[in-house]
């Protein structure tokens, strides 16, 4: 079987159609009031950090369709986080396969280091 351009292309960037949804995702929020906007580019900042992973096209989207709801709606950036942004990060993160890799290692991690402290929590660290 030959390999076309764009297959060589996706092997080398991912399939071109999640690359398409990202793009309509930021043109989504550049239309966003600057306030908004500056709320949603804060929290991209924030989950880069988590890298990729799979449904993070899908979480982007839903992301800008919660912002574009609090747009049409009038309601305050702080009554959509709430008082505390990294517990509406975590929440929000957690519908999503990148939140439940995320939430693993986290326990991974506590339970690797109770170990090494000589600590027996009773814990799995392969938690699912």
């Amino acid at each position: 079987m030959a390999t076309g351009p764009r297959q060589y292309l996706e092997k080398l960037t991912g399939p071109l159609e999640d690359k398409r949804r990202w793009w309509r995702y930021k043109a989504r929020i550049r239309e966003l009031p600057e306030n908004y906007r500056t709320a949603v580019e804060a929290l991209e900042r924030y989950l880069v950090h988590f890298g990729p992973g799979d449904g993070a096209v899908s979480m982007y989207e839903d992301l800008a369709d919660l912002f574009e709801q609090g747009t049409a709606d009038g309601t305050p950036i702080r009554e959509i986080f709430g008082q505390d942004p990294l517990e509406f990060v975590e929440a929000f993160v957690q519908n999503y396969p990148l939140g439940q890799w995320i939430s693993r290692e986290r326990n991974r991690f506590i339970s690797a280091i109770d170990r090494a402290a000589g600590e027996d929590t009773g814990k799995d660290d392969r938690t699912v």
